[in-house]
This record gives structure tokens, C-alpha cells and sequence, in this order.
């Protein structure tokens, strides 16, 4: 089991983050989603009633989504896993500013899988200790990794210039470009904390594919983030009912996608 924690500093308000996650979750799943692969919505309403974090929330948004993969995976599970098992279910219950997500594939792997994702977004520059609440056996296991989406380097094939937090200004609220010693300057500031475990029991392939893991979550999570800054100018003003509404709009059209069209979206290194 592999644990890390990836803290994404990013130059919004809590508030704010929590529209423009949602906004980008909607719109980059339809650009991962074509060719019958992609991402399938389930369930997406509201939940009461489950501790999450020792109990500090309790209520929120719950989804339950599949996403039908091949291309994004690594060819090292491609040869291993029968052909129809590389489907994966995520359950993530959304008590914002807490949100804990959960990865599994019960038609193979079963209880030998999973990942869980557990974000924290608050209004620091990341600097705290523990968030989480580790308890010590977990906190002296536990690898801390920043992420400068205004620094950090992107593969080629994922870079896009629109989406470059170094070269980006929003007109709605003048922030950016993100360069040098941004988040010592960033104002307003805040930071996800997200502590990711990674659990994949099968002998011989245990390490790699842990491994693996943590190396697409970064992936992903820096891109993603720097999509969420540099989109900034097209949720900055929708509310959570527009939220909403796009969700379910998404789905459809989603569920459309899917069944039609190429493969889209990042493909495994």
C-alpha cells in the first residue's frame, strides 16, 4: 500500500473552487469520453447522515459513476486482466470543502483493488501538517508531493497553450499568469489536500502498478488544476444551480458520447 499526499495550491477563494470543480469535472469528462469508452453517471444526488473525516461532515453530494476504460490504462494490467474486467467504479460522497472518493473493480479485482482519494480544500498556501487527521503509523508512511500547476513541467502530449497557467490572465478577475514565486504572492490563496491510497494486491505486480497509480494521479491532478485556473472565465459567474443544471445536461450528453464517435481524452504512458 502506497500513501501519498498531493497538495495543489491555486489562487481562488474555497468558495470559488468549489464551482469551478465541478464545472471543469463536467466538462473534462466529456472530452475522456467517445468510442465506448468513457465515463458512465449512475447516481448523482444528495446524501445525510455519513460520517466522513471522524464525523467533522456529514451530509452532501454522493455520485456513482463507471468508467469504461482500455485505452487509459497501462499495457502492463492489459495483459494480466481478461478482456471486458477494465471496468472501474467510483463512489465519491462530496461534503465540500471535504470530499472522499472511492475507486474499485469489483467484476475482477475485487477486494484486492482500490484507491481512495480523500480532498481537504482550504484556505491556506499548503503548508499544514496533517489535515487529514493520520493517525502516526499512516502520517510516518505518508509522502508528501506539492504541485505548482503555474511550474510544474506537463508531458507534450498533454500540453495546450489555452490551458497554461504561466501565459494565462483572466479577464473577470485580472490572476495570472502564474510564474516564479506565485503562491508566496497569490492572494486569494487556497489548497486541495488529497491524500491518496493505493492498494493493488497481486504478486509480482504489487510495486509497479502502485506505483503507476500514484504517477497518474499526479498526471491528472496537475492538469486538471491548471485546466480549473485557466477556464476560470467561463464558471466565475454560475452558481450552484447552474452547477446542477450542467450536471445533468452533461449526463445526457455523456451517455450520447459514449456510444458513439473515437476514443478521446489521455491515454496511458
Amino acid at each position: 500500500m502506497l500513501i501519498k499526499e498531493f497538495r495543489v495550491t491555486l489562487p481562488l477563494t474555497v468558495e470559488e473552487y468549489q464551482v469551478g470543480q465541478l464545472y471543469s469535472v463536467a466538462e473534462a469528462s466529456k472530452n475522456e469520453t467517445g468510442g465506448g469508452e468513457g465515463i458512465e453517471v449512475l447516481v448523482n444526488e444528495p446524501f445525510d447522515n455519513v460520517p466522513l473525516l471522524g464525523g467533522k461532515f456529514t451530509k452532501g453530494q454522493y455520485t456513482k459513476k463507471i468508467y469504461h476504460l482500455q485505452s487509459k490504462v497501462p499495457s502492463l494490467i492489459k495483459m494480466i486482466a481478461p478482456k471486458g474486467s477494465l471496468e472501474i467504479h467510483e463512489e465519491a460522497w462530496n461534503a465540500y470543502p471535504y470530499c472522499k472518493t472511492v475507486i474499485t473493480n469489483p467484476g475482477y479485482m475485487k477486494e484486492n483493488f482500490f484507491i481512495t482519494i480523500e480532498s481537504y480544500h482550504i484556505a491556506d498556501a499548503g503548508q499544514q501538517e496533517n489535515v487529514h487527521d493520520l493517525p502516526a503509523d499512516k502520517l510516518k508512511v505518508r509522502e508528501v508531493v506539492h504541485i505548482d500547476i503555474g511550474n510544474d513541467p506537463v508531458s507534450a502530449g498533454d500540453y495546450k497553450e489555452t490551458e497554461d497557467p504561466a501565459k494565462f490572465k483572466s479577464e473577470k478577475t485580472g490572476r495570472g499568469p502564474l510564474t516564479g514565486n506565485w503562491i508566496e504572492k497569490a492572494n486569494p490563496v487556497m489548497t486541495c489536500y488529497k491524500l491518496v491510497t493505493a492498494e493493488f494486491k497481486w504478486f509480482g505486480f504489487q510495486g509497479r502498478v502502485e506505483n503507476f497509480i500514484h504517477k497518474a494521479e499526479r498526471r491528472l491532478f496537475t492538469n486538471f488544476h491548471r485546466q480549473v485556473f485557466c477556464w476560470i472565465d467561463r464558471w466565475h459567474d454560475l452558481t450552484m444551480e447552474d452547477i446542477r443544471r450542467i450536471e445533468e445536461e452533461t449526463k445526457k450528453e455523456l451517455d450520447r458520447q459514449r456510444l458513439e464517435g473515437e476514443v478521446r481524452g489521455m491515454k496511458a504512458d
